[in-house]
């Protein structure tokens, strides 16, 4: 006779479901590597993408789309912020995608001061500035996706014990590995954050050049070199999965290297789904050489 299974046990699957689909529904790209992780790693991520997904949501359109004002906008990031804090401490929310990562984070060890940081940034892009200085800068690029490199490793190594230095060289692979995905957003997402959102991140508030596209580049290459670097101190399901998505964005690279400014200015560049196809089998083949 089967064991019955318990009410939260039914709505903690109903929640990692639900936290699922806005993976699936958004980003095809992170979506294909996350299926080289293992089953448990591959829900976590999925819960944590699906929690700073809906903040992206909030600030980047979909909530003034629904008929917010502006202080509608902030007033609801400052609501789901209070959400996912909350549930942090408590392990519950009626938010299905919220209640399913603060599953993931109490068990993997990500906290409160990670999300504080995240939210931080979510909010700086309700009030952008004309032009960021290099402090504001590094500051936002530290909240919007170092600290996503940062709770993706607690997922990543949470069970595992590694060495304390190790983890050190990871949690520093892992804040640049974030830093290149969100500079190179900066480029493919240029149009619509200058043009929609007047949000200007790599400049003056002046168009693009080739000049500044090539530094932007350079500085992305460079991340990506160092974050691969500490691949192979990773537990060894886990090293697929990010070196598919590192993959992913060095062809993203890549394309905009050879794009002219005045056309990133204009259109989003993006990797053909043909291309994308041969990732996995690229990061596999790739993650089985690894040795620590």
């Amino acid at each position: 006779m089967s064991e019955r299974r318990t009410p939260m046990a039914d709505y903690d699957a109903m929640a990692t479901s639900t936290a699922g689909r806005v993976m699936e529904t958004y980003s095809t790209s992170f979506s294909l590597a996350s299926r080289l992780l293992d089953a448990r790693t591959r829900t976590d991520i999925r819960n944590l993408y699906a929690v700073v997904r809906i903040a992206d949501e909030i600030v980047d359109g979909t909530a003034s789309d629904a008929g917010l004002t502006d202080t509608g906008v902030r007033e609801e990031l400052d609501a789901f912020e209070y959400q996912v804090m909350r549930a942090l401490g408590s392990g519950f929310s009626t938010n299905p995608p919220v209640h399913a990562f603060a599953g993931t984070a109490r068990r993997t060890g990500i906290t409160a001061e990670h999300m504080t940081a995240f939210f931080s940034s979510m909010r700086r892009d309700l009030s952008p500035s004309p032009v960021y200085d290099d402090a504001e800068l590094a500051a936002y690029i530290y909240g919007s996706a170092e600290v996503i490199g940062l709770m993706c490793l607690c997922i990543f190594t949470a069970g595992h014990g590694l060495p304390e230095g190790d983890l050190d060289r990871c949690a520093t692979g892992a804040r640049r590995l974030g830093a290149a995905f969100q500079k190179i957003n900066f480029l493919r997402d240029l149009h619509e954050d200058t043009a929609e959102l007047g949000r200007s991140y790599l400049g003056d508030g002046d168009p693009l050049t080739d000049r500044r596209r090539d530094e932007v580049i350079a500085d992305v290459r460079a991340d990506l070199d160092a974050a691969l670097e500490t691949v192979p101190l990773l537990p060894v399901r886990a090293r697929a999965g990010v070196i598919a998505a590192a993959l992913l964005y060095r062809e993203l690279t890549d394309r905009l290297a050879v794009t002219p400014a005045s056309v990133i200015m204009r259109h989003r560049v993006s990797v053909p789904a043909r291309v994308k196809a041969t990732i996995p089998a690229r990061a596999l083949l790739t993650a089985a050489r690894m040795r620590p």
